[in-house]
């Protein structure tokens, strides 16, 4: 009885995978390098169509809106204070930029440039920083100072620059995402430098799985992992300062900057991962808490019912800990972080 019950199960399984197309639903895979880090985008296909060009072009033409490395960008242009007209990529991260800023008081601010660039964490490296330029600098660093009117940047300072690495490859996640959805593509994970956007399941129902990095310093990319966790329907991000940064005369300056004071920050938030309704959203909080350290972060994440976060902090002896929110919590697979 067992075997024909076996044969009879084979039997339905070919007769429905010969009258659904779904079934011939193809994993499809395209890589490669965008700014300044990789892609990968994967996703099933019951046609089996290659998006490759597509998705290469949409990452350029992003570049060329929003990236501060490209002298020709936008943004660059913008900088530079020079008449550019302004596309739908650039506004889109101004406008989610600038509601993220006021959520969080100014924690996230993309004012932030010439702090960034002062540092040493941009297009030049800085030997030494005076208490003097950094007063200078922050004399016109703040998000109010910035807005745009009629398709226009307006400043209230022209030495104002603007900065979306906290932002931007969060929002080309999406950008890529809507792509994949306007094509019909309904299960799909989109990975840009580590900010992610999942897109339902895999096809036949497994999750898609991300891991969390151990905030360590010098250690490669996923050789040891914090967490592991399912994603649906959800962007991540993570920010961390154990990946960039620079330590002169004994003390660590990390490529985060409190557009409050204008220093790198010092506490002890080791790295914040944000689950959100996008991965631009996911991005920019991201950097938000690593700015303004555990506590607050918390009390955002009360306001916020549509965010959730895992943040790795040091406590007072300098071990690991772990906040998990309730929402991440019920994501989580592993968690070597308690």
């Amino acid at each position: 009885m067992k075997t024909k019950v076996t044969a009879l199960l084979v039997l339905i399984s070919t007769l429905y995978a010969c009258g659904n197309r779904e079934e011939a639903f193809q994993k499809i895979i395209k890589n490669g390098e965008a700014q300044g880090s990789y892609y990968a985008v994967t996703y099933y296909d019951s046609l089996n169509r290659d998006f490759g060009f597509e998705i290469d072009s949409l990452l350029k033409a992003f570049d060329k809106s929003c990236s501060n490395y490209q002298p020709n960008s936008i943004i660059s242009k913008v900088n530079r204070n020079e008449q550019v007209v302004l596309d739908s990529l650039f506004i889109g991260n101004f406008n989610m930029a600038q509601e993220v800023a006021q959520e969080t008081q100014g924690d996230f601010d993309i004012t932030v440039r010439p702090l960034v660039e002062l540092w040493g964490f941009g297009l030049k490296h800085s030997d030494s920083v005076s208490a003097q330029q950094v007063d200078s600098i922050m004399q016109f660093v703040g998000y109010r100072n910035v807005k745009i009117d009629s398709g226009r940047v307006i400043k209230t300072d022209p030495r104002i620059m603007i900065d979306y690495n906290a932002i931007a490859q969060g929002y080309s996640v999406d950008v890529l995402s809507h792509f994949l959805e306007s094509k019909g593509v309904k299960y799909f994970l989109v990975d840009i430098g580590g900010e992610l956007y999942a897109h339902n399941t895999k096809y036949g129902g497994l999750p898609w799985k991300v891991g969390i990095e151990r905030p360590k310093d010098g250690e490669a990319y996923g050789e040891n992992l914090s967490a592991i966790l399912s994603l649906n329907n959800k962007g991540l991000a993570t920010s961390g300062n154990y990946r960039k940064y620079y330590i002169k005369d004994g003390i660590k300056y990390a490529h985060t900057i409190n557009p409050h004071n204008g220093y790198p920050v010092q506490h002890s938030l080791l790295s914040a991962t944000v689950v959100a309704p996008s991965a631009a959203l996911a991005d920019a909080y991201a950097t938000a808490f690593m700015v303004m350290g555990v506590t607050k972060a918390q009390l955002i994440l009360k306001r916020h019912p549509n965010l959730d976060a895992f943040l790795i902090y040091a406590d007072t002896d300098g071990k690991f800990r772990a906040f998990v929110s309730p929402g991440f919590n019920d994501l989580l697979e592993e968690n070597s972080i308690q």
